[in-house]
Order: structure tokens, then sequence, then C-alpha cells
């Protein structure tokens, strides 16, 4: 079975967010990922990991933002990343520098650069020599700390005029920029729902060695990943085939909500996998 990472922007949610950490790790996991981690220090957020064994794997750059008290609201605002933006430069590098001053910080090997909202009036292909560019850079100064960069396909149901929302887009970003800690972070439910065929893409895509990241939850309700229209069984036993050695972020919404306890009682799809996942060799 794979290596799974807790997602603690969707699981947990009846608790506070710093007790999460606990949480996932009475539970058994040795990874967490979330989206957004600079409304907290980074100390504080270090001591969480230290003190309960966790490994951060994952997080995203802002979502827009030119200092910590703009940077927090942004997303709620509906500010979806600045690569595909491009009159801002000055808050673009802002948000790389402080994702990688926490990469720094939480000893997390990799960053999510959001792609962002295409413009009014724009088309995906007149941007795509300005998006490789910044990601150049970004790349670059990543590289230097040892850190890798990220970038995801979303689909386009869940966030209506993303950018990036195709995984063989994402690729051929990846040939443009040609860095070698540029990959893609696979997202299995977001696939599904924008092209379909994932198992073909998963053998496509990772003997290439191109995606460092990746994530699951059942399509469409987007929850524990034991049902819908997408055998995780068949999947897990599919990465382990093809050798991805990566985290499997769990980013999904419980199916009991915020009661209290419904993430762990949720967490029975983990055994349940396994055995079927035994049953398939």
């Amino acid at each position: 079975m794979p290596r799974f990472a807790a997602n603690l922007s969707f699981l947990y949610p009846e608790l506070p967010f710093l007790d999460r950490f606990e949480a996932a790790a009475r539970d058994g996991f040795k990874a967490v990922e979330y989206l957004f981690p600079y409304a907290w220090p980074a100390a504080e957020l270090a001591a969480r990991l230290r003190g309960n064994g966790l490994q951060q794997v994952l997080f995203n750059a802002p979502p827009a933002g030119t200092d910590v008290a703009s940077v927090n609201p942004a997303w709620a605002r509906g500010a979806r990343g600045q690569l595909c933006l491009q009159g801002n430069p000055a808050e673009f590098e802002y948000g790389v520098h402080l994702a990688l001053d926490y990469a720094g910080a939480l000893n997390c090997p990799r960053i999510h650069l959001m792609a962002g909202l295409l413009p009014d009036g724009m088309l995906r292909e007149q941007l795509l020599d300005a998006v490789a560019a910044r990601l150049r850079w970004a790349c670059a100064q990543a590289a230097a700390l040892g850190v890798k960069v990220m970038i995801e396909p979303i689909n386009l149901r869940d966030m209506p005029g993303y950018f990036l929302n195709r995984q063989d887009h994402a690729h051929e970003l990846l040939d443009a920029v040609n860095a070698a800690n540029l990959q893609v972070q696979m997202d299995l439910y977001h696939c599904q729902v924008q092209e379909g065929d994932v198992a073909s893409k998963l053998r496509r895509y990772l003997p290439t060695g191109r995606v460092g990241h990746i994530q699951v939850a059942s399509v469409p309700q987007r929850q524990e990943p034991d049902g819908g229209e997408l055998c995780y069984a068949y999947l897990f036993a599919l990465l382990d085939e093809l050798g991805f050695e990566g985290w499997v972020g769990c980013e999904y919404h419980p199916r009991l909500g915020s009661q209290a306890g419904g993430t762990t009682a949720g967490l029975a799809w983990l055994s349940q996998l396994g055995s079927a996942t035994a049953a398939l060799d």
C-alpha cells in the first residue's frame, strides 16, 4: 500500500487546526499536508510536527498577497494563485519566497504553486511562455534550498476558469521549463472529474518520474476513497505496481463532516482497502 498523508485542511474539521496534528498522529499518519500555513508562526507548526512525530510533505504557496496580513484572507476572497497573472511580479515573487521560508522552517521538501484563474479575454496558449518563465524562476529559487516545485491540474467544475486543468498540459509545462525540481501533483479526484481514464494516465506518467505527489478522494462526492466511480483498491495496487514511492495525500471531506470522531471513523477505508489490495496480488 502507498504511504498516506493526512490533509489537515480537510480532515478533522471538528478540531482547531493546531489540534489536528495530534489527531492525525493518533490515527497512525506519519505525514501531513494542508493548503496554507501562513496564519500560524512557522515555529509553532514545526513544534506540532516534532511533538507528534510527523513529517510535513506539502503545502501551497500563497494564493495572493504582498505581506502576511494580505496573504491570509486571499483564498477566502477568491484568489487561486499567481502563475498566470502577469501584472504582479513582485507579488508572485513575495509569495514564492514566503513559501520557501516556511518550507525551510518545516523541513518540507515540496511546495505547490497554484496556477491561478485565467484572466478575462485571455487564452491559455497566450500565457504559456510567461507561465513557463515564472516557473523557471521559482524553480531556481527552490533548487537552491533543495525544494521541489509542484503544479497541479484542477478540474473546472470545482474551480471554473483555472489555468491548468489537464495532465498533458502540466507535462507540457514541465517540458517547457526543463527544471529538474519541477513535478506534477496528480490529484486523482480532479483527474477523474476533468478527464477520466485515470489508470491509463497513471501508467503513462508515473514511469517518467515526473509525478511527485498524488492526492485522492471519491468521485463525485470528494469523500473517503471507498466508494463512487473510482475503484481505489485497483488504483492503489497500480501505484505499487508502477513503483510509486511518494506520498498520497488524503484530501477529502469526511463523510461524517464535523461530527466528533468522524474522520477517525471514516478511516476504515484504510484497512478495508488494504485487504482488497492484498486480494488483488
